[in-house]
């Protein structure tokens, strides 16, 4: 453990505790903020759900979750002792009073200071709920800070975005709220902006001088598994373009912050927002392309298509494929294309970022015009995160013509680094008050600002679904949309 590093002391009290979320994400990544020495043992976890669960199935259950990273069974009972259970119905007002004595026991027993962290880890539907009875009935009065996560999705457009975050913000301030997106915690993500201001090689060719276009693609091989009727009510653009990739494209293209500090970092991302260039709903169709899987073949097992995986999706007209063209109307990015594309029962797992350098006006080092390779910088975030920086050279045996050579630095590779998870990373931010790597309300909307006019013009017409095979890389409109522009996607 580091020694700069906080410990702090917190009650963690956890809405869902018995879901899918907590059993995968938050109870490893508590575990491991506790071996690292990033959690004092003055901590404990409250789990909340429905279920008629004891503090010793709660245990048992975390015990589970945690058991192939743990060192000893001692230890792990040490841990597991920290947590307890209650059977909570978030509509009955007596559950909230039963909460706070539980809260104010637990307090007094860990010596925590007071400090909560209230994670919402359920159905959005009861956040607003949640919050207005977490401060009607004190739970968010204490003798130290309180926090409150919340995980996306973040309403469904602009109208229930606002809608939502007025019912919370009538219980907590706005730096109280800290909403997820678990790939702001993604090592290499959170690195965007250290390759980009710490390298004068790349910082002063960041502009749309020396850059000709730049390729997000996050891709997945898997189907919607078992999770049919959430993402039949989101889709691809809800559910990965207005946060995760809008969150990105803003770490890109901001300006170098004045100082490394929350407020001045965001500042930059929402200044991107803004100047995102909002697409008239006659120019969706031409620039953003929407798909859905159908049956194909993936590692030579054959898959079926998005309508056959549940019978409530048999006629559903709901994207799982987006891929899109944006212009950022600045300064530094007027005229660069930023392509992005999403999807799943794709050909590669992947999130990768692509920068494709401006070529030279007369290059003599290629046979000819077909054969150029400008000079690429690609960022990997997963699998294999890491940074590769593709050059011109002369290969032994081609005399002076130029073919590209790979400089890479593959992350996984390094002896000793061991990159915490996203939701470890979020989780730990929380509990220091850095909310950096959080989206601010102001993100939100801009995004929701964006998203909203696609969606409403792909409401107004019945699409030609399904349009791509599971195990490709999305429709045939998506290659066109940079092919109009004499672009192509680059191999992930």
């Amino acid at each position: 453990m580091n020694e700069n590093t906080q410990q702090p002391k917190v009650v963690f009290v956890i809405f869902g505790a018995t879901g899918d979320l907590a059993k995968r994400k938050l109870f490893p990544s508590i575990y491991n903020l506790y071996k690292k020495g990033n959690l004092s043992e003055n901590f404990a976890v409250v789990g909340l759900a429905r279920r008629p669960w004891t503090d010793e199935t709660l245990r048992e259950n975390v015990e589970t979750s945690i058991r192939k990273a743990t060192a000893t069974e001692e230890e792990l009972s040490d841990f597991t002792s920290h947590f307890y259970y209650q059977s909570f119905d978030v509509t009955d007002d007596a559950t909230y009073d039963g909460l706070n004595k539980l809260i104010i026991d637990l307090e007094g027993k860990y010596e925590t200071d007071g400090n909560r962290l209230f994670y919402l880890a359920m159905a959005p539907n009861f956040f607003g709920l949640i919050a207005k009875k977490l401060k009607e009935y004190g739970l968010k009065e204490s003798a130290g800070w309180t926090r409150l996560i919340i995980e996306k999705p973040f309403g469904t457009n602009l109208a229930t975005a606002k809608e939502l975050n007025n019912e919370i913000r009538e219980a907590f301030d706005e730096d109280q709220i800290y909403r997820i997106d678990h790939y702001l915690g993604k090592e290499m993500v959170q690195n965007i902006e250290v390759i980009r201001f710490a390298n004068g090689i790349f910082e002063h060719l960041w502009n749309n001088q020396f850059i000709s276009n730049i390729q997000i693609t996050a891709s997945e091989v898997l189907g919607v598994e078992d999770r049919a009727r959430y993402y039949d009510q989101s889709g691809a653009a809800r559910d990965m373009l207005q946060n995760h990739i809008l969150q990105m494209v803003a770490l890109l293209l901001m300006e170098p912050p004045i100082k490394l500090t929350t407020k001045e970092i965001r500042s930059e991302k929402i200044k991107v927002l803004r100047a995102l260039r909002k697409i008239n709903p006659d120019e969706v169709y031409k620039y953003f392309v929407r798909g859905q899987y159908d049956a194909g073949e993936i590692n030579n097992q054959a898959v079926p298509s998005y309508r056959e995986e549940h019978e409530d999706l048999a006629f559903s007209n709901t994207e799982t494929f987006v891929a899109g063209r944006l212009l950022v109307d600045n300064y530094r990015w007027a005229g660069v294309p930023i392509y992005v594309r999403t999807g799943k029962r794709m050909a590669e797992k992947t999130i990768s970022i692509v920068v494709q350098f401006r070529d030279l006006p007369m290059n003599l080092y290629y046979k000819s015009h077909k054969q150029r390779y400008p000079n690429l910088l690609r960022i990997n975030i997963q699998p294999d995160a890491g940074v590769t920086l593709s050059i011109n050279a002369s290969k032994e045996g081609t005399g002076s013509l130029a073919e590209p050579i790979e400089l890479t630095y593959n992350q996984n590779d390094v002896p000793g680094i061991n990159t915490p998870e996203a939701y470890e990373k979020l989780l730990y931010d929380c509990t220091i008050g850095d909310a950096t790597n959080f989206t601010h309300w102001d993100e939100v909307a801009l995004s929701w600002e964006f998203v909203d006019p696609i969606l409403e013009t792909w409401a107004e017409k019945q699409p030609s679904f399904p349009n791509y095979k599971s195990g490709s890389m999305g429709p045939k409109a998506a290659d066109e949309l940079l092919e109009k522009d004499g672009f192509h996607w680059w191999d992930v």
